[in-house]
């Protein structure tokens, strides 16, 4: 049975304006000059939200970490965030400025480098769980909570064709103005590419340049300024010594990965490239720390890799990949769990499915090699939120059961 779309009703200013009122755009654009936030209507208490840029329309986005404020049945509902890796972060490595609505972050990596130019492969399991889980977000983490943020975990049929990567970087570049970092906002010190286009080459490249303008060479010893790059991975072709990260949209601005590094990157990754290789339709996405050297070459000097679907949605198994593929194709929105700092041995959510009636459904995956204690871990999961009706795969038992 198809279900009705729930239409969202904002407060602006003095107005309220439903979400396909003709009027809203210049509402919007009028509280977006004068900084006002919209605020949702959806429950008792109004939700303040923020206004983003994407393309050429202005869209009402949640704030961070307050879907679960929203009533089950807005579209800006959130799955709680306890469900996944996003859960032990909170209120550690994740803290809500009750005054902005700012997520400010506590970062595991430098954006900072003195000395030689030696890059790493950040790590895809901490070495220290306890420490990384709640104090600091790894490098991994930083780009599973943008995606969060970003509202890119989401995924209904009636968007399909409808997500290219101008839409991924608009969604990236949006969640970062609503993150602060120790360094200053994480909006000016992440770069995400535009979309390329050919003729529109020389505008692009000084828009780069103006983008890349805070990173600084290191005069007399000092440290050099290193920035955040989200983007697409192309290939790692071989170099002189090494080997360089292209990635997709900047064709002319390739980085320089040391050999040490990259064989790092293999073993540490050696997943999600086994899973991007297999899929001709997945993306493999890569945040890094990168500066320019000296002599102009832009390095990197950690590196962290996703793999994502062809609707841009994050998946480590390919047991998560046959679990997306069946959900793409329905209307009713799916929401995608990650893991953030947690490593691989524990439960967390794959799948969330906030609309279902008459109550959300969290779907787990249970690997074949899981044991006791991941038993005991996913069983204080499900008690943990008796308002939601629990789907698992055991994947030991055979094929996937029937979806809700």
């Amino acid at each position: 049975m198809r279900q009705a779309t729930v239409m969202r009703q904002f407060r602006i200013a003095e107005g309220t304006f439903n979400e396909d009122t003709p009027e809203l755009q210049s509402a919007l654009a009028q509280a977006y000059e004068r900084k006002q936030r919209p605020l949702c209507l959806c429950s008792e208490k109004p939700i303040a939200m923020y206004i983003a840029r994407v393309d050429r329309d202005l869209l009402v986005k949640r704030m961070p970490l307050s879907g679960r404020d929203h009533a089950p049945s807005c579209p800006s509902y959130e799955p709680p965030y306890e469900l996944s890796g996003l859960g032990p972060l909170i209120g550690n490595a994740i803290q809500i400025d009750a005054a902005t609505g700012a997520a400010v972050l506590k970062l595991d990596f430098s954006l900072t480098k003195r000395g030689s130019r030696t890059a790493s492969a950040a790590e895809s399991e901490p070495s220290d769980t306890v420490r990384n889980e709640t104090k600091k977000l790894s490098l991994r983490a930083v780009l599973h909570y943008l995606w969060e943020a970003g509202e890119l975990t989401e995924w209904t049929s009636l968007w399909a064709r409808k997500r290219g990567w101008g839409k991924v970087q608009a969604s990236l570049m949006n969640a970062a103005k609503q993150m602060e970092t120790r360094a200053g906002p994480l909006g000016d010190i992440l770069f995400v590419p535009e979309v390329f286009h050919a003729e529109d080459k020389a505008a692009i490249a000084a828009r780069r340049a103006t983008a890349l303008s805070g990173l600084q060479t290191a005069v007399g010893g000092g440290p050099r300024k290193l920035m955040l790059l989200v983007g697409e991975v192309k290939e790692f072709p071989e170099a002189r010594t090494g080997r360089k990260v292209v990635i997709r949209h900047l064709p002319d601005f390739s980085l320089t990965l040391e050999d040490a590094a990259w064989r790092r990157l293999g073993k540490r990754y050696e997943t999600e490239l086994e899973l991007w290789e297999a899929n001709a339709n997945a993306h493999l996405i890569a945040i890094a720390t990168f500066g320019i050297s000296s002599a102009g070459v832009s390095f990197i000097d950690e590196i962290a890799l996703i793999v994502v679907t062809e609707n841009w949605i994050p998946f480590e198994s390919v047991d998560e990949f046959r679990l997306l593929s069946r959900l793409a194709g329905m209307r009713r929105k799916s929401v995608k769990g990650l893991r953030f700092n947690l490593s691989r041995d524990q439960p967390l959510v794959c799948v969330t499915l906030p609309e279902q009636r008459p109550s959300p459904v969290a779907m787990y995956i249970v690997p074949a090699s899981a044991g006791e204690e991941y038993d005991r871990g996913l069983a204080e999961m499900i008690d943990a939120r008796p308002e939601m009706a629990s789907w698992i795969w055991r994947t030991a038992d055979g094929e996937m059961p029937p979806l809700p």
